[in-house]
């Protein structure tokens, strides 16, 4: 039914631009990216939206201590402490935040996070995880809190209140997703002043602008290859912006809070789709 859809549609879209590029390769095409090569012509992406009413620092009544990106570091300071205290983590102003919302699977990259876990708990992060899934990364990360009670906080269900104190509370969210249509995550963090750390695929791709320390652009961190110790270079690379240069780090926080990821821009680009059918 899904081939045949395609066959006879007239136009096709998919919810990001590089992930249209990619199910026309064999690794992401599932067996029909011969046929989507073959409708190149007629195959676009537009991307996902968010709610600017539900997500918005400003008046989100799930929050600690509201802000907008005029007051971004000083609002988001007041709800790291506060997160902090709810979850029992030491109570550190200065400590680099790394939050995950996510589904605890390999499509989400956790086999990459299994394999550096030692090593990125050396550095001066705390690490909070939000979500359910797999039964070994549940394990893992209940593992991680019980050992390591003062760097990793594992929050085992999923409980939309606390998502919102996280994304508020948290200075990077990190996505390594093997792979990704669209994403939420990062465009919810942006909106919130929390810097993405994705892996190059779909959506991240498209949505997280890679930090360029040179002519200081840029929205956050991305690794091109899905291998770990890729991912955990630009983990460390983050967090030395974080705390060797934080003026850089806060122009790049205004930067991806200034960007739009709302449902009006995507509901233009879907206008304009309809209008080239009609």
């Amino acid at each position: 039914m899904l081939k045949g859809g395609l066959v006879y549609a007239d136009r096709i879209t998919t919810v990001s631009g590089t992930y249209a590029w990619e199910i026309q390769q064999p690794s992401y095409g599932e067996g029909l990216d011969g046929l989507l090569r073959a409708k190149s012509g007629t195959l676009s992406g537009i991307l996902n939206g968010i709610d600017y009413d539900i997500y918005d620092p400003v008046t989100d009544r799930k929050l600690y201590a509201n802000y907008d990106k005029n007051g971004v570091r000083q609002g988001k300071a007041a709800n790291k402490a506060a997160l902090q205290r709810e979850l029992a983590l030491p109570e550190d102003p200065e400590v680099m935040m790394v939050g995950m919302i996510t589904r605890l699977t390999d499509q989400k990259g956790l086999d990459l996070v299994e394999r550096v876990m030692d090593w990125l708990l050396t550095s001066r992060i705390q690490l909070v995880i939000i979500g359910t899934g797999d039964k070994k990364y549940e394990d893992l990360f209940r593992r991680y809190e019980w050992e390591r009670k003062e760097k990793v906080s594992a929050n085992i269900y999923f409980n939309d209140d606390r998502a919102h104190k996280l994304y508020a509370a948290a200075d990077a969210m990190l996505m390594p997703s093997l792979f990704e249509p669209c994403g939420l995550t990062q465009l919810i963090s942006l909106r919130y002043g929390t810097v993405p750390i994705v892996r190059e695929t779909g959506g991240l791709k498209d949505t997280v602008e890679p930090y360029n320390e040179y002519v200081q652009t840029g929205t956050g961190f991305s690794f091109a290859n899905y291998n770990a110790e890729e991912m955990l270079d630009t983990i460390f690379y983050a967090e030395r912006v974080f705390y060797d240069t934080r003026s850089c780090w806060d122009e790049m926080v205004r930067r991806g809070m200034e960007r739009d990821f709302s449902w009006r821009s995507s509901a233009q680009a879907y206008q304009s789709l309809y209008d080239q059918l009609g």
